[in-house]
């Protein structure tokens, strides 16, 4: 990614010289062409108000803009009668509103705000060629009337995990600012390397920031570091680094939350400075995802720690002037809360029924300070558990129920839920896509997400800020990769978040976007043309099964084969639902002019039983973060894969109990449970699974117990636990499969590990 200083920034747009059809993204409000064209040449210039410090800002960031691609610097000029005029008008109501009019004879912007005005700009430049041409440009006339639909218009990146330079944050920032985006989320501090200066804590860049380099290995498989072992890769930026970017965010309407960490996800600083932790002892920065023996939260019953963070986040607050500040609160580990006398103490002084209230404690405490500071705190969901803090925000994003109940609450939220936000997740494919977390969010996917859940009212809405991509980087270590996943996604969810909802459609907004992708071209940067890959939509219902295919490509057909052979161009071509009336596996690939374009074909398992289309019933609920097709994906014939979030019921922390009615007595011989084993999801085969079987639903014999025959470490595979019996009626089936273990050696070593279910087959 190459850094353009300044104001100018990569224009990433459509570009056609005097195109006819205008490809802004996100799509305005209001958008009427008109006949004729405005000539920008060297005669142009951009009449101002020239006392106006924010107009002039505008003004030189506009000129730098078609210089870059024309090669005409335009000047500024205080003349009412300026054919190209930027103006400060009450009669736009909306504060980040702007009313574009292009016209023969000249250009005029109009906002409220100098937001507005910029992203005017941003509009007028997404009518402009990508290519410097040295010559005269026309502009298509057109009226444009124009604000957003949420506040909240963000985009996280992670640089613990891995270390992204200045320059490379503030291309992000160009990204961001192209689009519309307003909150850049900056996650500083995490396990794997603390990336911000604190002058008073020394030891938090000069160790913290540091680790021992294994990215030659893939992120859960790295060993952890030796003593003997030199730490080479890292970094941080320094305050004046950090105050630099942050003007230069503010300049184009970015406003940056800082995330501070805490109280888990601390082990880089416990690394620095041992004693904040429970057990106090030394350890080493870690490498990778192999947390074994290592300390990764703040003692929450030292109060040493809260005077520590308070100094911190005092150097935080003089950085970044914005209104919010991010704490974290995730994914703590509250074992060695219950072990810790520092914390069962202050549990016992404080009248803590547990360590959920623990953590609300520990939470409360450091919005208070925030709160004397003037500062807002926003958490992901998890600062819910144990109370929430009289003021907080949260940021939801295990799901949308986190958000649900802040919202009724009335505290403000920010969606964020990893289905559609989590741009780590693969967006095509994955055959032939480069190695991610997991997870599945396409284009479309994003383009589709509604931030505002059916569960609130319209008081309730009210409280949603907005939403925001998310962008972990365990698997994400160059500037390449950095742009491939978050480009074209980040233009899909930047019309979520301005365009109203009932202005969007998809198909028009995919025939924009492949100006965009010339633009990238242009520009030399990653991204992803496209997932090729087909969707296979099974829907069984009455004991029968269809199976209806789709592309998000524009244009395209889908060739099928349901033999297991590979599909070409020659074979079948999808028009209607496939009837599957047997066993069978199908294959499709998206071609486009006849020719293949998928990088593997898509494929399915469906296996024919008796139980298609039977109702399940769980003793214990699977989790709503694995919710797959529905309630019934047990019996609906469709086999999993390997891609987690598609065909599976996850369970964690409970058995799987489930009950199925076959609706008549039915003469049986083998009932299987398929189950997935992957391993660094912490998603293990059940030690073992009981088969029952009933004739009236209230009294089960049971008809066998088939234990677990495969390698607990064996890193990933799929498994059918299948009881073999004389053929013997039955009507009601209870399967019953018990959670294993993770095992020595793994991150999550002896903790329940996920049971993932994807069919209950019955022949």
């Amino acid at each position: 990614m190459k850094f353009i200083a300044g104001f100018l920034f990569s224009v990433l747009t459509s570009y056609c010289l005097a195109q006819s059809n205008v490809s802004i993204i996100p799509k305005p409000l209001s958008l009427q062409m008109e006949t004729g064209f405005y000539v920008i040449n060297a005669k142009s210039t951009i009449g101002i108000d020239i006392n106006n410090k924010a107009l002039q800002q505008a003004a030189k960031f506009l000129s730098a803009a078609i210089q870059q691609v024309s090669g005409i610097g335009l000047k500024l000029t205080s003349n009412n009668s300026s054919a190209i005029q930027l103006v400060f008008s009450n009669t736009v109501k909306e504060v980040e509103g702007y009313e574009l009019g292009i016209h023969s004879t000249g250009i005029i912007i109009k906002a409220k705000t100098k937001a507005g005005l910029i992203y005017g700009i941003q509009s007028l430049l997404q009518t402009l060629p990508q290519i410097r041409t040295n010559a005269s440009i026309q502009v298509p006339c057109m009226q444009v009337i124009d604000y957003p639909r949420f506040k909240w218009r963000g985009m996280h990146l992670d640089v613990s995990r891995h270390f992204f330079g200045p320059e490379v944050i503030k291309e992000y920032i160009n990204l961001m600012a192209a689009y519309k985006m307003n909150v850049f989320h900056w996650h500083l501090v995490d396990d794997q390397g603390w990336r911000i200066e604190i002058k008073k804590y020394p030891a938090l860049t000069n160790i913290g920031a540091w680790r021992v380099d294994q990215t030659n290995k893939v992120w859960g498989d790295r060993p952890q570091a030796k003593p003997n072992e030199t730490p080479t890769y890292g970094g941080f930026y320094t305050q004046a680094q950090l105050k630099e970017i942050v003007a230069y965010a503010q300049s184009l309407n970015i406003t940056i939350v800082p995330e501070i960490e805490m109280p888990g996800h601390a082990a880089a600083a416990i690394a620095s400075y041992p004693e904040l932790s429970c057990t106090q002892k030394p350890q080493l920065p870690l490498t990778g995802g192999n947390y074994t023996n290592v300390s990764s939260n703040y003692c929450a019953g030292n109060d040493q720690v809260i005077s520590f963070l308070q100094d911190i986040l005092t150097e935080v607050m003089a950085i970044f002037p914005a209104e919010y500040l991010h704490i974290g609160g995730d994914e703590v580990d509250k074992a060695a809360w219950k072990i810790c006398a520092k914390c069962q103490a202050k549990m016992k002084q404080e009248g803590l029924k547990d360590e959920n209230e623990l953590q609300s404690y520990f939470i409360k405490k450091i919005e208070k300070f925030l709160v004397a500071h003037h500062k807002k705190m926003i958490g992901w969901d998890e600062i819910l558990e144990g109370g929430l803090a009289p003021e907080a925000s949260v940021m939801s994003w295990r799901g949308e129920a986190g958000g649900i109940e802040a919202a009724k609450m009335k505290h403000s939220v920010v969606m964020t839920p990893g289905s559609p936000c989590y741009f780590d997740n693969y967006q095509a494919g994955p055959e032939g896509e480069p190695l991610a977390i997991g997870g599945f969010n396409t284009l479309k996917k994003v383009y589709d997400y509604e931030p505002i859940p059916k569960e609130l009212n319209s008081q309730e809405a009210a409280f949603v800020l907005g939403a925001q991509g998310n962008l972990w980087t365990e698997f994400i270590s160059t500037t390449e990769q950095l742009e491939y996943m978050v480009l074209p996604r980040m233009l899909a969810l930047s019309e979520v978040l301005w365009t109203p909802s009932n202005n969007k459609n998809f198909t028009d907004f995919n025939n924009r976007l492949q100006y965009h992708f010339r633009g990238f071209e242009q520009k030399g940067l990653h991204y992803c043309a496209g997932n090729f890959s087909v969707a296979i939509n099974p829907i069984s219902s009455n004991g029968k099964l269809n199976v209806s295919l789709s592309s998000e490509i524009l244009n395209a057909q889908i060739h099928y084969t349901i033999d297991g052979s590979e599909p070409t161009n020659q074979s079948p071509l999808f028009s209607q639902p496939i009837a599957i009336s047997s066993s069978a596996q199908l294959r499709a690939v998206t071609t486009l002019n006849n020719q293949v374009m998928s990088k593997q074909s898509a494929k399915q398992d469906f296996v024919m039983h008796q139980a298609i289309g039977t109702a399940v019933n769980y003793t214990t609920p699977y989790s709503k973060y694995y919710p797959a097709d529905g309630s019934n994906t047990l019996t609906d014939g469709v086999r999993g894969t390997f891609t987690i979030g598609k065909n599976w019921h996850g369970f964690s922390e409970k058995i799987l109990i489930a009950t199925i009615d076959l609706g008549s007595a039915k003469l049986v011989k083998t009932i299987a449970l398929g189950c997935l084993q992957k391993y660094r999801d912490w998603i293990f085969l059940p030690q073992s699974v009981n088969f029952e079987a009933s004739t009236d639903g209230l009294n089960f014999t049971a008809i066998s117990t088939v234990k677990n025959p495969i390698d607990i470490n064996a890193k990933e595979i799929m498994h059918a636990f299948e009881a073999v019996f004389a053929p013997t009626n039955i009507r009601f089936i209870r399967v019953t499969a018990t959670n294993n273990l993770c095992p020595s050696g793994h991150p999550g070593a002896g903790k329940p590990a996920w049971i993932f279910a994807d069919e209950l087959i019955v022949k």
